[in-house]
Formats: C-alpha cells, structure tokens, sequence
C-alpha cells in the first residue's frame, strides 16, 4: 500500500527511498525541522573554520571549485562564497546541449557580475546523442548523460588543477528526503552518485555492442581513480549543511540583486528553476512522472509547504494543475535525437510504472493516483500561489531562434 506524508505531499514509493514514522510524517519533513532549531550563526562559522583551511595563501590557484549552470542556485552559492566568504572560485559547468537562451543569457551575466573564470565541458554532439538513445532504451533517462557530466565535471577539474574543495548547494537526500541529518554534513560520495544520481550505472557500465558505445564515448564522464582523488585530497562539502536553505527566496534576492532571469515552466509553477534547460522540466519530468509517478512539481510544492508558503491543501491544488501537463518541447527533442514520437512513446511504455498506470476499456493509459484522483481538477485560485514566482525581465538578444544553443555567447 502506497503511503502519503501527512505534511507533504511524497509517498513511501519516492525514489529515494523516502521513510515514515508513526506520526505518518515522512523523514524529509522530519529533517526539515531542523532548519527552525539549528543555530545557522554557529553553522557559517564553522563553514568559515572549513573554507580557511582551503584559502590558497600563495595567490597562485584558485580557493575551490563550484559547479554552476544558467540556473537554480548557481548565483546564490557564488554570491556566499565569493562576496560573504571572500574565497576565489573556479566555476566549472558540464554543457548538456539542451540549453536554453535564458540559460546562456544567466551563466555570461554569472561570470561577468561577479568577475570569475569558467570553465566548460562540451562533448561532441553525437556522442550525446549515441549515449541518450542508449539510456533511454536501457533504463527510461534522457538526463543520464547531464546527471553524469555535472556530478564528475567538477571532480576532473578539481583533481587536474590540484584544487582539493569543491562546493556544491543542496545535497538531495538531506532537503528532498531525509536521508542525512544537517549534523551529518555528508559530503560528496562517488557511491551515493552511482546509485541515486546515476540509477546504479557508471560510464563504464554503458559500454555495449548493441548501442555502438565504446570506451573512447564514454571516457570523458569516468570518475577519478581513488587514489588520484586521495593524492589531492579532493572533497566536496553542502553549503545546505551550513546554511538555512530556501532556494524559493534565495532566488528572489537573486532577481533584485544580479538580474537573474527566470521564466514560465510547462509543468512547475516555479519561474527559477532550470529555466537553463529545453527538457529538464518538460520533456526529462514528464518521463519521471510515468516512471515514478509524479513530478517536478511535486519537488517544488513540498518544498514550499515545509517552508511555509504554502499550506498543504494550497499543494495539493498546484500539483493537481500541473501533474498530467503533455511536454510542450517534444518535438525539439525528436528532431534532436532523430526518432520518431511513435518509438519515442514505445520505449516510455517500457518504464512506465504499473503502480500508476493502468490500462482503461479502450486500451489507453489511465493514471490512477490516491492523491490525485481527478488531477485535471483546475486550479482556480492560482495568484494565490504565483505571487513570488514573477516573471524577471528579459535580457534576450535578437537571436531569439528556439531551438538547443550549443555554445553560449559572452562580452
């Protein structure tokens, strides 16, 4: 029997493994009460104690590496590191082809506003394409490749610059689901990075016959040795572990503050999030929705329930809206990957989850969710909501093609 929060709105079938406890609260919520009772003024200090032990003294490298992209907390966590914590960043960025105008537009002004150096990783593009049709096939992901050149990356760069810190912003397990303490500070893993980022599939697992994939494909998103990371005593700490974490504000002040741009999203109320990407919120959601069963904005509705912007019956109205959205940027991906929407949905068919998906007399899916029973129920006081979630202003130049911008353009 599937088990819902009675906080939020996650069921015992998240992923991530999420747990319950007899109060039926789910461990996410659970960890979040942590954010109310831990003393952050005592946590940035120790954050401090941490990033002095790192400050290069001699000028001649960088302080630490932060992987940044077009979007979510990118200039929140630069913007602490560099201006509250005086520390001189190297910005690292994986190139996941999907990018958007707005994107581009968020990582030039980025590296202009604070004045940083970025470095990015752009693999050849039809290389990308073999290594998608591969894990869409295998196991339901177009983002595989993404989720595995943003989380190794910034490691590379680390290891081959001899820069031993790297930061990133939220750890996953800690706010989405509890599975650490914020007294934990877990820090980066290769083994938790295989298993919930990766599906349970290194680069190295992808190489096959079938799929055409070869070493010479796939090396550029292999993991450092062990001992390459341990000689320069690589590590990578969560800023969220050390900081009250409310990326819905924390963008907010971004917006006033450097100009960040934001922008409508098909299936998420929320205007800031990976507005950098064609699919992560179209295309990729829709495709977690019939595997898990849910979406995006599901993410975003109990995030803003365990921070009190919303009440839970506020979440539930939202997630209705959105929850059974059809991707408006199919085609892009199609034409993209060179495959028709028939086999596109063949394969889907493959992944989709029986827990959710149920045939009806006329032989089409039916979506069946106890949370959700009459999901396509409207929204009707959606301003309630929205209020915070404005649309920033455009930067956009005339090059307004829509179309995946390979390479960005700066000044």
């Amino acid at each position: 029997m599937i088990q819902i929060c009675r906080r939020c709105l996650y069921s015992s079938e998240h992923p991530l493994n999420i747990v319950f406890d007899e109060d039926g609260i789910c461990s996410g919520c659970r960890v979040h009460e942590e954010k109310d009772l831990l003393d952050w003024e005592e946590r940035s200090n120790k954050l401090q104690s941490i990033l002095s032990i790192y400050r290069n003294k001699s000028g001649n490298n960088y302080d630490c590496v932060i992987p940044v992209s077009g979007a979510r907390d990118s200039y929140f966590i630069v913007d602490q590191i560099k201006n509250k914590y005086g520390m001189n960043p190297l910005l690292v960025t994986y190139n996941k082809h999907y990018n958007t105008a707005i994107g581009y537009r968020n990582l030039a002004n980025l590296r202009i506003k604070f004045d940083v150096d970025l470095f990015t990783l752009t693999i050849k593009p039809q290389t990308i394409k073999k290594i998608t049709r591969s894990t869409f096939r295998r196991f339901g992901s177009i983002y595989w490749h993404c989720l595995a050149g943003q989380t190794v990356f910034p490691v590379q760069v680390a290891v081959n610059f001899k820069i031993p810190l790297i930061i990133w912003g939220a750890h996953q397990g800690v706010d989405q689901v509890g599975m650490f303490s914020h007294l934990d500070e877990v820090e980066m893993t290769r083994k938790y990075r295989k298993e919930h980022d990766l599906m349970g599939y290194e680069a190295e697992d992808l190489i096959n016959e079938f799929d055409n994939l070869q070493e010479e494909d796939l090396k550029r998103l292999f993991y450092p040795s062990n001992s390459e990371i341990e000689k320069i005593g690589v590590r990578g700490i969560y800023l969220n572990n050390y900081i009250r974490w409310d990326s819905r504000l924390q963008h907010r002040k971004m917006v006033d503050k450097y100009k960040f741009e934001t922008a409508k999203q098909s299936r998420t109320f929320d205007t800031c999030n990976d507005v950098d990407c064609w699919n992560y919120s179209d295309v990729h959601d829709f495709i977690k929705y019939v595997k898990h069963g849910y979406g995006k904005v599901l993410d975003h509705v109990n995030r803003d329930i365990r921070l009190g912007h919303l009440t839970r019956e506020q979440g539930v109205m939202l997630a209705k809206q959105y929850i059974q959205k059809e991707p408006k940027h199919l085609d892009l991906f199609l034409n993209w990957l060179q495959i028709t929407e028939n086999s596109f949905y063949f394969i889907l068919d493959q992944h989709r989850n029986p827990k959710y998906w149920r045939r009806n007399k006329n032989w089409e899916w039916e979506y069946y969710s106890k949370l959700f029973i009459n999901s396509k129920e409207e929204c009707t006081n959606e301003e309630i909501f929205m209020d915070e979630f404005v649309t920033s202003v455009t930067r956009k130049s005339q090059d307004n093609n829509d179309e995946y911008i390979l390479i960005g353009k700066g000044r």
